[in-house]
């Protein structure tokens, strides 16, 4: 049985990000290893600090260094209006157009049964608890236009109008199947202004 070298563990730990299969891995480590060493070790003591500093916030769960991000903590943003969206890229997204002065709450996911992604795993009782604190008096639904976003907002769209919340969504300026996160800025800032009632 072969046993793992440091360098086979550093191809497979660079594995885990996104679009990255094993001989890209493989040539990233031999990359890292060979012409980059000094950028590699402060990816290494950058990532470990950032693993230990940078928790949820406790109020719209984006990640912050403090208990309350510097968004939730901004006494200019509208209070009683929650965007609701599901990634934090979305959110700098969604604050690139200049459009949106609300509040947000970030889900970090989409309901995906087939994928084992339940309401649990997305902070739905937090979010719910959010919406319900007696100041916010309008969510937007800013999930992505696929299947599973799609399905993320009727879902939460249902429970909120249920407690009387008044629920809104993206206008379909944004187009069906895109991801906020690759959508131009002007395109996210109509579909902020038509939104329409869920």
């Amino acid at each position: 049985m072969k046993s793992f070298s440091s360098l086979d563990s550093l191809s497979e730990a660079l594995r885990c990000l996104p679009g990255v299969g094993p001989k890209s891995a493989q040539r990233t480590a031999f990359y890292l290893l060979q012409h980059d060493r000094e950028g590699a070790a402060l990816l290494s003591r950058t990532l470990a600090q950032a693993l230990e500093k940078i928790h949820h916030c406790s109020l719209c769960n984006m990640f912050s260094e403090h208990l309350t991000c510097e968004t939730c903590l901004d006494g200019e943003r509208d209070a009683s209006v929650l965007c609701v969206v599901e990634t934090p890229a979305d959110q700098l997204m969604i604050e690139q157009t200049l459009t949106f002065k609300g509040r947000y709450f970030v889900l970090m996911g989409r309901l995906s049964p087939l994928d084992g992604i339940g309401p649990k795993d997305i902070y739905l009782e937090k979010l719910i608890a959010r919406a319900t604190d007696g100041v916010v008096s309008e969510v937007i639904l800013a999930t992505n236009f696929t299947n599973e976003g799609e399905a993320t907002a009727h879902y939460i769209s249902e429970m909120l109008k249920a407690r009387g919340l008044k629920v809104s969504r993206l206008a379909r300026g944004v187009p069906v199947g895109g991801e906020l996160e690759y959508v131009d800025a002007g395109t996210i800032a109509r579909a902020m202004l038509d939104r329409r009632v869920a």
